[in-house]
């Protein structure tokens, strides 16, 4: 695991993750939910610090956050919404996961 100083260095995986982030429509994420990769991330979770959790195996932090429901794998119901609105994602892929957050 990385220091939480190493982590935000110039290099270091957060500045990869902020700069590898992006924007998607959730027809782009269609084929990734239909792999079961497609994590979905709470508005009051910072996505890159869970970006950073999932890349560390933080499994205790992920698991919190889990049990709390401030991540999750997607649902069919999520994708049944998604398709009938149509949103845009924040993403960052965290190999195999595709983490999505709602904007």
């Amino acid at each position: 695991m990385t220091s939480e100083d190493d982590r935000s260095e110039p290099g270091s995986p957060r500045e990869r993750f902020v700069r590898e982030a992006g924007v998607l429509p959730w027809s782009e994420l269609v084929r990734h939910f239909a792999r079961g990769v497609v994590v979905k991330v709470g508005l009051d979770t910072d996505l890159i610090e869970a970006a950073l959790c999932f890349a560390d195996d933080d499994v205790s932090r992920v698991a919190a956050w889990l049990e709390a429901g401030h991540v999750a794998r997607a649902s069919d119901d999520d994708a049944r919404d998604w398709t009938a609105r149509a949103p845009e994602f924040r993403c960052v892929v965290v190999a195999p996961w595709v983490l999505v957050q709602e904007r």
